[in-house]
């Protein structure tokens, strides 16, 4: 089907051809009924809800447009001096506005009240338990650093657990903020255990785990930056971290995606620290240019995609590369949100029908097996009883602050971690906002359980050592 010119001509053409209603078009595609009505009076939406349609066309074997004219534009602010209308960006120009998940605000106030970073450490480090790594280092991958804070905790179990072997870390991250927060924390990691080497990248899951861009354009681009920390103290670390910002703020540029508003990188980056006076040691951990190893004993793979998109994307972008980087007796942890807890009460009471969770840990591990193939024999895939695999965390609320009355605070709180985790878009959002339905549905809730949890799931797929 050849491309249309606009979004709803591509939904209208494709239900057409597969005689589908809209009113069915629109609940697979984005849980949402009247999405295609809505469009047909004229609504924008944003680049994420862009993305859902276009992953669900793509599985139809449709393509819809890069940037149709329903794409919401984005209003920036303007720099100190500068104007303060932005500019409109030109006609075919990617959209620069962030999915969701890259919202600062909605982000920074859910790890910052709820105790998923902690939970999920604790569940990596039960991991540790069942490495058997080899000569020269200890390898872990995290696939998707975010601030640091599920890394810094779980490096800290390793020195327990390990404290005398050299450890290699590769963190992937595509945030700028969040690798300046994850670098901050690393400083106190290099003073307790010296033997470290810690790598920083920005590129994709098919090529962060080997730290080589798959592209010759992105090959040749390539910023592949050593840092050798000199003294012995954390405070001297810290400050030759904290010198690597203006480097940091060239180079890890990101831009979106013009078919889907994703981030990506402008160049690669892979940015290595460890110790000078350790250099000797970990001659043989310190990866060269070219020649990066991907053999890890350990990858963490805690909300890597987004609960939305379609389970064969999660298998064939994140999971399934990341699978193929581990090393003989190998693991990787994977954690993504269960549901069926009260934050989904709260979405449920302002959108009865919303169900963000349709794939499981099994949907997950089916899926991967099928997209490795023959090479699927080499691995075990344990989805585990939900005893073991399903575990929950908790928003931090004082022992009276769910009462009788709540304080606006708390419900705001509690309101905005359970549509962050429900990936609820900012066009249903600035819907309900206007009234006092979503405060009455999370008081409701909170009331009525005394608290806000959450469940995650976790799944394990390990190399055979044979």
């Amino acid at each position: 089907m050849q491309e249309a010119v606009g979004l709803l001509d591509s939904i209208s053409e494709f239900c057409r051809r597969a005689n589908m209603a809209e009113s069915t078009f629109g609940r697979r595609a984005v849980n949402d009924g009247k999405f295609v009505a809505r469009l047909r009076d004229g609504a924008r939406i944003t680049p994420e809800t862009l993305e859902r349609v276009s992953e669900f066309l793509i599985t139809q074997g449709v393509t819809a447009p890069a940037s149709p004219p329903e794409l919401m534009r984005l209003m920036r602010v303007a720099p100190s001096g500068a104007s303060a209308v932005a500019p409109m960006p030109a006609k075919d120009a990617p959209s620069r506005n962030f999915r969701f998940f890259d919202n600062r605000q909605k982000y920074l106030l859910f790890v910052n009240t709820c105790s998923e970073k902690e939970t999920i450490a604790q569940r990596v480090g039960l991991e540790l338990q069942h490495l058997h790594p080899s000569p020269p280092a200890l390898r872990v991958f995290d696939a998707g650093m975010g601030d640091g804070t599920v890394l810094t905790r779980v490096m800290r179990e390793m020195h327990r657990r390990f404290p005398t072997l050299p450890f290699y870390v590769v963190g992937k991250e595509i945030s700028l903020e969040d690798t300046r927060l994850s670098l901050e924390k690393m400083a106190d990691r290099f003073y307790e255990h010296p033997a470290t080497v810690l790598v920083v990248t920005n590129m994709y899951y098919t090529e962060a785990p080997w730290l080589t861009p798959k592209a010759l354009s992105a090959a040749t681009s390539l910023v592949w930056h050593e840092v050798a920390l000199s003294g012995s103290t954390a405070a001297e670390f810290s400050d030759q971290i904290t010198a690597l910002e203006p480097l940091l703020g060239k180079v890890w540029q990101a831009k979106h995606s013009a078919k889907t508003g994703n981030p990506v990188y402008e160049r690669p980056v892979a940015l290595v620290i460890y110790r000078d006076d350790f250099r000797f040691l970990m001659h043989d951990v310190i990866p060269q240019q070219g020649r990066a190893r991907a053999d890890y004993d350990l990858v963490i793979a805690s909300q890597p995609y987004r609960a939305r998109i379609p389970v064969e994307l999660k298998a064939s972008r994140v999971v399934a590369p990341l699978t193929r980087g581990l090393r003989p007796g190998g693991r990787l942890l994977g954690i993504h949100s269960f549901g069926n807890d009260p934050a989904l009460e709260i979405v449920r009471k302002v959108w009865p029908e919303e169900n963000p969770f349709t794939t499981s840990r099994h949907d997950i591990l089916r899926t991967v097996r099928a997209e490795l193939g023959r090479d699927a024999r080499h691995y075990n895939f344990n989805a585990y009883a939900d005893q073991r695999a399903v575990f929950r965390y908790d928003m931090h609320t004082l022992p009276t602050e769910i009462a009788d009355s709540i304080g606006t605070s708390t419900l705001f709180a509690a309101w905005n971690a359970a549509v962050y985790v429900a990936q609820i878009d900012d066009e249903r959002l600035a819907d309900v906002v206007g009234t006092r339905k979503y405060l009455d549905a999370t008081r409701e809730v909170l009331q009525a359980h005394g608290q806000l949890w959450f469940l995650d799931e976790s799944y394990v797929i390990s190399r055979k050592r044979g």
